[in-house]
C-alpha cells in the first residue's frame, strides 16, 4: 500500500511537472487554486497536497501563505545544494569558490554579450544602478543586489546549465560578505559592474569577458589582503 502511495504522488508530481510545462508557466507564476488543479491531474485533493509538498522540497513549487501555488523563483534549486553550511573554515571556502567563479564567470559574461536581450541589458544596469546607490548609503543589501547582478548575467548567457549554477557564485558572494569591508573594493565593484555592463551592451564577448575576469582577481585580491590582515592581528 505504501509503495502505492508512493507511485501515486511521484505520478500527481510528474503531472503538474507536465502542466506547467503545457501551459508555460514561468518562474513565479501562479498556478490554480487547489480544487481546479486536482481536477486538471486528475487526483483527489489529499494526494495532490502531498505532491505540491514534495515539489516545494525539491525548490520547484513554492507555498505562499494566503496566496497560492507558485513556480518557485529559483526552480529546481535549493539554498545549499553542495552542503557548504557544513563547511567550518568559511574562509578556505570562500577561496575555493572564487577559483570556480573565476573558471565559469568570464565565459558566462562572454555569451551574454552575444545572446542577451535589450531587455535584459537594461535590467542589469538598473541592477547596478542599486548597487551604487546601496554601496553610497552604506547599506548592506548592496549584497542582495551584488547577488541579483550575477544571476542575471548567467541568465543573459542563454546556457540553462550555466544559470543553475548560480547558487555555487551566491554562496560565494554571501560568505565574502564577512570579508568585504574595505572601500577599495566597492569603489572597484562599481567599476567593475560598469565595464561589464558596458562589454555586454557593446556586444562584444571577448571584452566581457575579460572584464569579468579582472572583477573576479580584484576580489580575490582584496580578500587575500584581508585574510592577511586578519592573520597579523592574530
Amino acid at each position: 500500500m505504501e509503495g502505492t502511495a508512493k507511485s501515486l504522488i511521484e505520478q500527481t508530481s510528474e503531472s503538474i511537472l507536465n502542466y506547467i510545462i503545457t501551459n508555460n508557466l514561468s518562474t513565479g507564476d501562479k498556478l490554480p487554486n487547489e480544487y481546479k488543479l486536482a481536477e486538471e491531474v486528475n487526483v483527489g485533493r489529499s494526494t495532490l497536497r502531498e505532491a505540491v509538498r514534495t515539489l516545494v522540497s525539491r525548490n520547484i513549487l513554492e507555498v505562499r501563505q494566503g496566496s497560492g501555488t507558485y513556480v518557485s523563483e529559483n526552480t529546481g534549486i535549493v539554498d545549499d545544494p553542495l552542503g557548504f553550511n557544513f563547511v567550518k573554515d568559511t574562509l578556505k571556502l570562500t577561496e575555493d569558490l572564487f577559483e570556480i567563479r573565476y573558471l565559469l564567470e568570464p565565459r558566462v559574461a562572454g555569451l551574454a554579450a552575444t545572446n542577451a536581450t535589450e531587455e535584459q541589458i537594461e535590467e542589469l544596469d538598473k541592477i547596478r544602478l542599486e548597487i551604487e546607490e546601496k554601496i553610497g548609503e552604506f547599506s548592506d543589501k548592496h549584497f542582495e543586489k551584488d547577488i541579483e547582478f550575477h544571476k542575471l548575467v548567467s541568465e543573459m548567457s542563454g546556457n540553462v546549465v550555466m544559470s543553475n549554477l548560480v547558487p555555487v557564485i551566491n554562496q560565494s558572494i554571501s560568505l565574502y560578505n564577512d570579508y568585504y569591508t574595505s572601500n577599495r573594493i566597492k569603489d572597484e565593484t562599481i567599476v567593475s559592474h560598469r565595464e561589464i555592463v558596458d562589454a555586454i551592451r557593446s556586444r562584444d564577448p571577448i571584452l566581457a569577458e575579460d572584464v569579468m575576469r579582472i572583477h573576479i582577481v580584484r576580489n580575490r585580491r582584496s580578500l587575500s589582503q584581508n585574510k592577511k590582515n586578519n592573520l597579523k592581528k592574530e
